[in-house]
């Protein structure tokens, strides 16, 4: 794969990296960066998200990307490669942005998603010289890219002592809106984000509350609640509506057989309605 290299300031979509504090000479990258400045929006968080976690990253990276909002992360496990696959899912664009020289990618378990990043029109960028290996301050100076690239940042899930909560104090330096998912008080991975709310940072439940700040012209009118092809579809869509996650919990509630709940599940999942969050754990497309 070929690796470009560009001085951000030569660059439409780059050019919101030079009023950085420390501003990359130059950034190297394999792929295709837009190429002139588009809504984008960076989601960050824990590397060991709770199923909540990886349920609102991806709904939000989803949503935001299909909207035409860009995906920025940083390819990290956990919510950055959630963030990602949500926004390639939705045939969205999403860059990530490394704390190593390109070519190589780490983790190594995310060069197939770093090859599906570029192969659908996206980027793996760097301001590392290829010979570069990962170090652990290099994390936190990446950081400052990942939200400098943004519009806003979006947290999602974070502890009280997270590698996150350094992007978004690089987001706050920077100017830019934070969004926070709120979380469980009791829960250790939403301490951070719980916190941050505290702090005066936005409380966000759905794209469109990020959508009202960056591209209010995205906008559309909500959808409403998809309707299933038989009363027993219609009644699982309905829980999950609801936010009844647990597929035995939405077969109890809707006390549909197992022989028929199985196959509408089934039916649901074929058709795009709903997707599963493993564990038998379900939630709206």
């Amino acid at each position: 794969m070929k690796i470009n290299s560009i001085s951000p300031q030569k660059h439409k979509y780059l050019q919101i990296l030079s009023s950085l504090a420390k501003s990359p000479n130059k950034l190297h990258y394999m792929g295709i960066l837009p190429s002139e400045r588009r809504p984008t929006v960076a989601i960050v968080g824990s590397r060991k998200p709770t199923t909540y976690g990886k349920e609102v990253t991806h709904q939000l990276a989803y949503e935001l990307a299909s909207k035409g909002v860009v995906i920025v992360s940083g390819l990290a496990l956990g919510v950055d490669a959630i963030a990602h696959r949500g926004a390639l899912e939705a045939g969205g664009t999403t860059l990530a942005v490394l704390a190593n020289g390109l070519p190589q990618i780490y983790p190594a378990t995310h060069r197939d998603l770093a090859k599906s990043i570029i192969e659908h029109g996206g980027a793996v960028l760097s301001e590392y010289d290829s010979e570069i290996e990962p170090r652990g301050y290099q994390f936190l100076e990446r950081n400052r890219i990942v939200s400098g690239l943004a519009d806003a940042v979006i947290i999602t899930e974070a502890a009280a002592r997270s590698g996150t909560l350094n992007t978004a104090a690089h987001a706050l330096e920077q100017g830019k809106e934070i969004f926070v998912v709120p979380g469980n008080i009791t829960s250790p991975l939403s301490r951070g984000c719980n916190s941050l709310l505290k702090q005066g940072a936005s409380p966000v439940t759905c794209a469109d509350d990020v959508l009202e700040v960056v591209a209010p012209q995205l906008l559309q009118p909500q959808a409403s609640l998809p309707l299933g092809s038989t009363p027993v579809e219609s009644k699982i869509l309905q829980l999950l509506q609801e936010g009844v996650r647990d597929g035995d919990e939405v077969q109890r509630r809707s006390s549909i057989p197992a022989t028929e709940f199985n196959q509408a599940l089934t039916m649901l999942e074929l058709s795009g309605s709903i997707r599963s969050l493993g564990a038998n754990q379900w939630t709206l497309r």
